[in-house]
């Protein structure tokens, strides 16, 4: 056997995990080979075995499927892929009946199939470490748990104490798993050799316990809370798929799947409930939506956490270093450097908030305390967290008080005349060996660094508004921006604990601009004189989080007319002329002839009454909409996502972005972009490029140039195609 070794001594049948060549033990072809082989050896030496022990040779217990192997399926490999589930779950079942204590060594994080591995013990013992993960995140991959997860939890846990943890995906660590009764017993993790103190435990639970079995093969078993039939429970599961659609808007079929299994399972016996689950799990696995998510959100993701876009080693400085900075200045307490100070301060960075006046610096600290008071009002943290937390704040109106800072990050009003003042005011603050960032959304580095005495230390840092909620951070490099700059940017983004993307320079970057092409397009159609309804619903019927208007209205229409009377005034420095789109047209006639600037302002596409629902202004409809005007549900859809599309791909062909991890982590986290999708380059990945460019030249067709795709963008997409 390649990844497992059996070993039998004194009675006990251990199976160690160890996949060769690979930090985590995963559910590989191979595995699933080795796997039928020891439970062949296990039953040869039945009648020598006292006890069997699950334990890994890796620092981790054991990180579930080989997600590799899955990007390759197709859905005509559902039968087998049917087939090897079924064979998995026979070997598990094998072990769990054989009529002896089988006790899993959780020795580190054991999620998706690992922790599914980890419920074959009767008895499971793990370090008693709050850094170890357990659980199924296999939702958020667009899969269900498959290998007995579903049947299992909803045993354990009963058909509603399971739900969050089958369809949230929510984990849990292991003296959470103790307190649900999924850990029988923990180990300290700091003890001198872990693995010994988690087998002796094992054996000593062994020998107590000679007749184990699961709860369920008992003859008195009763499902936690009742099954179906219960009418409490059977009312609750008649409103939950209507509540689970609501949410999903239909676009994502494992949630829905996982929980006709686990309503399914509960109603009949475990070995039937466990090909139920199967039967999901082979149809899910070989989708195209399984493939987009699991492409982005553990691909991709992975090469953000792992710093792929991090440049290396530079200046003397190791990629193995990572960077944090002890204090950081932020210009401009509004409500984004307001949130930066607090996401600062969360994570133990010094933050000094300065703003033109004490009171109003004083101000953005008041943000971090009203969000930690609803921490400390809920028990999530306690008056002294607080008061630490708040203490690392300092608000001031003199910028002498930057002095010392490794970063000064501005976060002012997007001017640039403004942003030039306070970079020559407090960059001389920065201590040795520190760099400037500028949180500007849509101007470009490049020019903003003309007010730096060292444009080498010069860099764009965008963050996201909320900025506690919201993961992403785009940081741009500007032409002389040098690489270490992007590294120590890179780390500090991550030691905020949020998801860093590095963009080169250009008007509007790579999220600002595809999420102006998003919202632009959907004001174009309006002045084409579709609906307003139609436009906003159907945005949503997509996959985005809120419409195009909505999203306008929010982000202040006055906002965008600023951005677009700059660019024409930077244009026109260059001697050139910028041309408004129809949807610029339409944004800036909202402002300056009918006084629409947005929800700040009291009202643009939406009404806000006090107290109230916003509405749509009523007036959108005799001003825009044209009667006997012809459209299209399927295609309001693919304009408001394909031009976002187009965008990102004309931005890989541009350098803007230099890697598809960063467009599809980008799209997603930064501007909405669908998840059942996995991002916008992902989208068209997953669709297949022929199709993408099919449908692009139809809507170019009908709706103009911004669907267009030029040969340079059609090569770029091909030129990065992912492969596995």
């Amino acid at each position: 056997m390649k990844t497992i070794r059996y070993e039998l001594h004194d009675g006990i049948a251990t199976l160690t995990f160890d996949e060769p060549g690979s930090p985590v033990n995963t559910m590989c072809a191979d595995w699933q080979r080795d796997l039928t082989t020891a439970t062949g050896l296990v039953v040869r030496d039945k009648s020598l075995i006292k006890g069997i022990i699950l334990a890994s040779a890796k620092s981790t217990f054991f990180a579930g499927a080989d997600l590799k192997s899955t990007m390759r399926l197709t859905p005509a490999d559902a039968p087998r892929v049917f087939a090897e589930i079924e064979q998995t779950k026979k070997n598990f079942r094998t072990l769990e009946t054989l009529g002896v204590p089988v006790v899993s060594c959780i020795n580190g994080a054991a999620l998706g199939g690992g922790w599914e591995v980890a419920l074959v013990g009767h008895h499971r013992v793990a370090a008693d470490d709050p850094r170890i993960q357990l659980g199924l995140p296999e939702i958020t991959l667009g899969l269900i748990p498959g290998a007995t997860g579903i049947t299992k939890m909803t045993r354990l846990l009963g058909l509603m104490g399971a739900q969050p943890f089958i369809l949230e995906s929510k984990l849990f660590n292991p003296r959470e798993a103790l307190e649900l009764g999924l850990v029988q017993e923990l180990v300290p993790a700091n003890g001198a050799d872990l693995a010994a103190s988690l087998r002796t435990a094992a054996l000593l639970w062994i020998t107590a316990n000679p007749k184990a079995q699961h709860p369920w093969d008992a003859k008195d078993y009763k499902i936690p809370g009742g099954t179906p039939a219960n009418p409490k429970i059977a009312g609750m599961l008649t409103v939950a798929p209507a509540m689970l659609k609501q949410k999903t808007r239909g676009l994502y079929p494992a949630p829905e799947a996982a929980l006709a299994a686990m309503a399914e399972g509960a109603m009949v016996d475990y070995e039937t409930a466990t090909r139920i689950e199967s039967r999901y799990l082979a149809k899910l696995i070989v989708s195209p939506v399984a493939r987009n998510m699991i492409n982005t959100f553990f691909f991709n993701m992975n090469a953000i956490k792992s710093g792929q876009s991090r440049p290396g080693a530079s200046a003397g400085t190791a990629r193995t270093e990572k960077y944090k900075p002890r204090k950081v200045g932020i210009l401009g307490a509004g409500m984004m450097g307001a949130g930066i100070a607090y996401t600062q301060a969360s994570r133990g960075i010094d933050t000094v908030l300065e703003d033109v006046s004490l009171e109003n610096a004083q101000r953005g600290k008041l943000y971090s305390a009203r969000l930690t008071q609803t921490r400390v009002d809920q028990g999530r943290m306690t008056l002294q967290e607080q008061q630490s937390l708040l203490e690392r704040i300092r608000p001031t109106a003199y910028p002498a008080d930057l002095r010392g800072c490794d970063i000064i990050i501005e976060a002012v009003f997007e001017n640039r005349e403004l942003k030039a003042t306070v970079t020559h005011e407090a960059e001389p603050m920065l201590a040795e060996g520190g760099f400037f960032a500028s949180n500007t959304s849509t101007l470009p580095i490049s020019g903003l660094a003309q007010a730096s005495n060292n444009p080498a230390k010069f860099i764009g840092i965008h963050f996201f508004s909320p900025v506690d909620k919201m993961r992403l951070v785009e940081i741009i490099r500007g032409k002389e921006t040098d690489d270490e700059t992007v590294a120590r940017a890179y780390d500090y983004v991550q030691a905020l604990g949020k998801l860093p993307i590095v963009v080169n320079d250009s008007r509007g970057f790579y999220t600002s601009r595809t999420f102006g092409a998003f919202v632009m397009e959907g004001a174009a159609m309006l002045g084409e004189g579709i609906p307003a309804p139609v436009i906003e619903n159907a945005s949503m019927q997509a996959g985005m989080p809120v419409g195009p208007l909505a999203v306008l209205d929010e982000t202040a229409l006055s906002l965008s007319v600023h951005v677009l009377d700059q660019t024409r005034a930077d244009l026109a420095a260059e001697g050139k002329t910028y041309a408004a789109t129809p949807g610029e047209l339409l944004v800036e006639r909202m402002v300056k002839e009918l006084n629409r600037a947005g929800r700040a302002a009291g009202g643009g596409f939406y009404d806000y009454p006090a107290g109230q629902k916003k509405t749509l202004w009523p007036e959108l409809k005799p001003l825009f909409e044209k009667p006997g005007h012809a459209w299209d549900l399927q295609e309001v859809k693919d304009r408001l996502l394909y031009r976002q599309a187009v965008e990102t791909a004309r931005c890989l062909a541009e350098g803007v972005l230099t890697s598809v991890h960063d467009g599809n982590i980008g799209s997603v986290f930064g501007i909405g972009f669908p998840a059942w999708t996995g991002g916008a380059l992902q989208f068209i990945y997953g669709m297949g490029i022929d199709a993408f460019e099919q449908r692009c030249a139809g809507l170019a067709a009908r709706h103009g140039a911004g669907f267009a795709l030029d040969e340079a963008t059609a090569r770029a997409i091909r030129h990065h195609q992912p492969v596995y």
